[in-house]
């Protein structure tokens, strides 16, 4: 049966769940036959990810990327595919076109490196020797290496250590826990998430310390600049997987230090070296790009509405298109965007004319700060202190950012009005796991921009598989994607759209909102 919180809420909307649209289940047959026997889904799993490759905010790689996909929507009979502009970025764009890093003494061995986004090039192939920074929490601490840096390559402190696991790599969510996820967290319980062993970081700082370690970073990165450092190399992740992140520029900065990622086991292994005395030296030969490309744009297609009444409103659903570089962002996000493409192909196939405009939205920059959707925001729904055309004709955003795992339910984001509207249309698709109708929040992602200014905008709850081990990492690639999981998603996807188009009624809006923000920098 369907989880839905609270028995009572349930009750005292049964009589608004009569008013709802439910779709024939005649109509539901054709969807699944078209979801399961026509998938396209291994076909746009390799595409999107082996043929795009990776995709940083405003790289040569996204902006490659972009034009591919308006392509692809453009095969799939959708209605005028596009690349839009979203908003500026500052940052600007940035390539990596080479990536070799090795340690020479005491023996040679070659590194899974990955370098910092936004970090600047060696001249050709350099050596050096390693400096191990054993601690680095006050300014005090950087006077131990000033005038000793020119050079070197210096290792940052090592503060993750591993700790073996006796979980499964992957998992799907109990019944038990699902029942958790259906309790309203808003008298004062805790959202449960089940946490995968692994490598071990050292204990969170406080905020007060997180300021004040980012203050002598950057009074340390300052200084190994002007002493001529080869580059800094920082440890994170485990497996031999690196992590991608980025550092401090602006388009316009001078071009900072090369910096690289290592794998615990790289970065370790030449901490403990050094510590016992050895003399570690490497090699690196690191080339990027930088593109005076100032902007973040958004890919976008629609199915037009028919309805003399409704076709302006719009159904939405989307996923952010942009990765980190390491690897083709197979789970983050290829995987969302592959079963929202999936979904406008499945409808489409349908040949059904909406009532309502069903737009699919593939955001950029979303990892450095939901740039793409607070960017669509801003210049069709709200500017930040007034309503724009699209506010009042906003219906549904349906997101999918949590790795390629089978869709469950859906966090209905505290939204108690959209509890009527899931659970009708939720009834076709119970047979495919979706059951589980929950009232918490859940973050980290586009659909809260939306979210945020009351508009509704849910995130589904999918089961997680590998992806807290994987993404943001250069293992994120094909191999992450779980295509028969996808092909599921898909058609859940396409039949609440389809579903939230031909409603007679709409999921209502959060009270007491829109609400000031801050414009968009």
């Amino acid at each position: 049966m369907k989880k839905i919180f609270v028995a009572a809420m349930a009750f005292a909307f049964a009589s608004q769940m009569n008013a709802q649209t439910a779709l024939s289940d005649e109509l539901a047959f054709r969807l699944k036959a078209e979801a399961f026997a026509n998938s396209q889904i291994d076909d746009l799993s390799e595409y999107m990810t082996d043929g795009l490759g990776p995709r940083l905010a405003a790289s040569q790689g996204k902006l490659r990327s972009e034009q591919l996909v308006v392509k692809k929507l453009g095969e799939l009979g959708l209605s005028n595919p596009r690349a839009e502009k979203a908003t500026d970025f500052t940052k600007g764009g940035w390539d990596n076109v080479k990536n070799y890093v090795a340690m020479t003494t005491p023996y040679y061995c070659s590194f899974a490196a990955n370098p910092k986004a936004w970090s600047g090039s060696t001249k050709g192939l350099v050596k050096g020797e390693v400096v191990y920074v054993e601690q680095m929490a006050t300014d005090a601490d950087l006077q131990k290496y000033k005038g000793k840096l020119a050079g070197k390559i210096v290792l940052m402190p090592v503060t993750q250590t591993y700790k073996v696991s006796f979980d499964p790599l992957a998992f799907r969510w109990t019944d038990e826990e699902l029942e958790t996820f259906a309790t309203d967290s808003r008298p004062g319980r805790h959202n449960y998430r089940r946490v995968q062993a692994g490598a071990a970081p050292a204990a969170q700082p406080s905020r007060e310390q997180m300021m004040k370690q980012r203050e002598v970073q950057a009074n340390f990165s300052k200084m190994a600049k002007e002493e001529g450092a080869l580059c800094v190399i920082t440890t994170r992740g485990t497996f031999n997987v690196t992590n991608g992140t980025g550092v401090n520029y602006k388009m316009g900065d001078p071009e900072p230090l090369p910096e690289i990622v290592l794998p615990l086991e790289d970065g370790g292994r030449m901490a403990r070296l050094l510590k016992r005395g050895e003399k570690v030296e490497m090699e690196l030969d690191l080339k990027n790009e930088f593109t005076n490309n100032g902007q973040i744009n958004n890919v976008v297609a629609e199915i037009p509405g028919t309805d003399p009444k409704l076709k302006d409103e719009v159904v939405l659903i989307g996923a952010h298109l942009d990765s980190w570089h390491g690897g083709t962002g197979g789970a983050d996000n290829s995987s969302g965007c592959i079963v929202m493409m999936e979904a406008m192909r499945i409808i489409k196939a349908l040949g059904i004319s909406p009532k309502r405009t069903i737009r699919i939205a593939l955001w950029g920059g979303e990892e450095q700060g939901l740039y793409g959707s607070r960017g669509y925001l801003q210049n069709y729904l709200w500017d930040g202190n007034k309503k724009l055309a699209g506010y009042d004709k906003f219906a549904l955003y349906l997101n999918m950012d949590n790795g390629s795992g089978r869709f469950r339910g859906i966090y209905l984001e505290q939204n108690d009005g959209a509890v009527p509207y899931f659970s009708t249309w939720g009834k076709a698709i119970e047979s495919l796991g979706f059951k589980t109708l929950s009232p918490r929040q859940t973050g980290s992602t586009d659909h809260v921009t939306f979210d945020r200014q009351g508009l509704p905008a849910f995130q589904f709850i999918q089961d997680e598989l590998e992806y807290d081990r994987t993404y943001h990492t250069n293992m994120d690639t094909y191999e992450r994607l779980s295509l028969d999981d996808l092909k599921i998603d898909a058609a859940i996807t396409a039949w609440l759209a389809l579903s939230a188009a031909q409603d007679s009624g709409r999921v209502p809006f959060k009270p007491g909102y829109p609400k000031a923000t801050p414009a968009l920098r």
